[in-house]
């Protein structure tokens, strides 16, 4: 291709200096030349995910952020709580890319037949550091968008649509028939719901809002429960008892939810129980922390006998267990499906620059449900 490529680009960084200051910054980085099986990307679109949001801002205090420096090249620091410090000790001091996924234009190429065929196409990409102008990844990490997807289409054909695709894969891996999810009204809940019904999976949903189950349900969700309605306890039980779903995926980590949906797997179960057991249930009942919406402390009255486990749950682990013959069939799903089943609604665009202005950070910061952004390094 023609296009002119520079010798450098602006990526975001983000430093924890030793005295707790967490400073955000665009910094000029060389702009690699492609090895044989690698590509360059010009990145279009990349989306502010709640994991990125954990290595961009920590545990920070959105309080005390201040920002410098001119409109384009805008510094900003905020302060690091110091009772985190500890735990975060071995990233003080290292300048840190940001950015799981995203998405672009191959404007240069190695010299490998996989690269050459990506050359000028639009794809998604995946491999951290995505918040700048340019990427260099090589060809596996790289997909191939179907003709007519944009870059805002395959943004986020990564980290959301392999998560909920993962879960629905456990599910089946660990002998389960149905499934919960939590924070039900986001991006990747609306994507599990349009899976499940696809693939004839019973789901039950937990939102937090009488609007997010009205949301659910226009999308054909047959079982969403409102955490902060009185009768919540009632309505789980009751969705649990005619799914039979025994697994659920928690995006809060924190609180008292993923107790409460033991309790309620357990009171689903005994329903149908032949005999009481002082031990409860034999049926074993998993709730998976694969988020961390709430950072309070995980809480649980041990309410639902001895058969049960809480443990963590992520995407990368998971994929490396099934191995790649597997994931491969699920990117290619993603790809297949990517403007249906796995599309992704994004409630702001904003710019590199922007991306480190303090109202536009405790926007995003908030990690509010339903409400995603998207980076456009080259909109304006």
């Amino acid at each position: 291709m023609s296009t002119a490529i520079p010798t450098t680009a602006r990526q975001l960084r983000s430093l924890l200096k030793a005295d707790g200051e967490l400073e955000l910054s665009l910094v000029d980085v060389p702009v690699p030349e492609p090895r044989d099986n690698e590509v360059l990307v010009r990145v279009l679109a990349t989306p502010l995910n709640p994991s990125d949001l954990a290595l961009l801002l920590g545990m920070a205090d959105l309080d005390t952020l201040k920002t410098s420096g001119p409109a384009d090249r805008p510094v900003t620091t905020a302060r690091m709580p110091e009772k985190l410090m500890r735990a975060l000790s071995s990233r003080v001091g290292e300048s840190m890319p940001v950015g799981n996924e995203g998405s672009g234009v191959v404007v240069k190429a190695g010299a490998s037949p996989a690269a050459q065929a990506l050359l000028g196409r639009t794809v998604g990409i995946l491999g951290g550091a995505m918040y700048g102008e340019y990427r260099c990844v090589n060809v596996a990490q790289a997909l191939a968008l179907p003709a007519g997807a944009t870059a805002a289409d395959g943004a986020s054909c990564f980290v959301n649509p392999l998560t909920s695709l993962s879960m629905v894969e456990t599910m089946r891996r660990e002998g389960h028939t149905a499934l919960v999810h939590t924070a039900a009204a986001s991006n990747l809940g609306q994507m599990l719901n349009r899976i499940c019904q696809k693939d004839k999976v019973p789901l039950v949903n937990i939102v937090r809002k009488p609007e997010q189950v009205e949301l659910l349900k226009s999308q054909g969700a047959a079982y969403v429960c409102n955490s902060s309605s009185p009768t919540f306890m009632d309505e789980l039980t009751d969705a649990l008892a005619a799914t039979g779903a025994t697994l659920a995926f928690d995006a809060l980590g924190g609180g008292r939810l993923a107790g409460q949906i033991l309790t309620c797997m357990e009171a689903a179960i005994n329903r149908t129980a032949k005999e009481y057991s002082r031990y409860g249930s034999a049926v074993h009942k998993q709730v998976y922390l694969y988020g961390g919406l709430d950072t309070s402390p995980t809480e649980f009255n041990r309410s639902f006998g001895m058969a049960w486990g809480i443990g963590g749950w992520l995407l990368t682990p998971f994929l490396q267990k099934i191995g790649p013959e597997a994931g491969a069939a699920l990117r290619a799903r993603v790809a297949a499906e990517l403007t249906t089943t796995f599309k992704s609604h994004y409630t702001r665009e904003i710019t590199l620059a922007e991306t480190l202005q303090p109202d536009v950070i405790r926007a995003y910061g908030a990690k509010a449900t339903g409400e995603k952004f998207l980076i456009t390094p080259d909109k304006g």
